[in-house]
């Protein structure tokens, strides 16, 4: 009987670390894929400009933590990309760029549904010669400057200047959108990835349980 239910939950680790190493290397070929279509430094039709200059960086408002709410629709990014809590009104738009200021400084997300930006989270609202999903994946190529500008304190803190005075490489709308698309694939597959990894993890806890009680 050990033996039985070792060769059931022995499946689903199995499983699910397969799952995890799918999931690594889907990640290693985003960054591969991003740093080089965002290499576009010097190339032809490709302006250096000031993120200040396309874009506009917004400070969050200060919100109370005890007028959040622990589920809802309109998450509160604060200090780090997983949400503070949730409230009933948002102050930010879907598909929206922002970076982490304090805490986890230096992280940047991007939010598909409306959101509200806590003070500690600047937002990017940008121009129309800049495609808002593009800018999240040139950040990315950017967050380990950004790290490094974080001042180590009791709390990490990034200044908001240096997002500000970032130079973006700026092609074409249409070239944003075709570098868009490609590493907006990548991205979908690990999401998908990571979806099934959490529902494994969910079957092997349930027949972990069931199979292990024997009261």
């Amino acid at each position: 009987e050990q033996s039985h239910i070792v060769g059931i939950l022995d499946t689903f680790t199995a499983s699910i670390a397969n799952l995890k190493e799918q999931i690594g290397e889907r990640r290693k070929q985003y960054e591969h894929y991003r740093d080089q279509l965002l290499d576009l430094e010097g190339k032809e039709g490709v302006e250096l400009i000031l993120l200040k200059e396309l874009a506009t960086v917004k400070r969050g408002v200060r919100v109370v933590k005890t007028d959040l709410e622990e589920l809802g629709d309109i998450p509160v990014f604060q200090n780090s990309l997983t949400p503070l809590g949730y409230k009933e009104i948002h102050n930010r738009n879907k598909n929206t760029t922002f970076v982490i200021c304090a805490g986890a400084a230096g992280d940047i997300g991007f939010s598909e549904t409306n959101f509200w930006a806590a003070d500690d989270c600047s937002t990017i609202n940008c121009g129309e010669r800049l495609i808002d999903k593009y800018i999240y994946h040139f950040l990315m190529t950017k967050q380990s400057f950004l790290k490094s500008k974080v001042r180590k304190a009791s709390v990490p803190r990034l200044a908001s200047s240096f997002i500000e005075n970032l130079k973006v490489s700026l092609p074409s709308l249409s070239e944003q959108s075709r570098i868009v698309s490609i590493l907006d694939q990548f991205e979908a597959s690990i999401a998908n990835l990571e979806a099934q990894l959490q529902e494994r993890e969910k079957q092997y806890e349930h027949y972990r349980n069931q199979l292990l009680t024997f009261e």
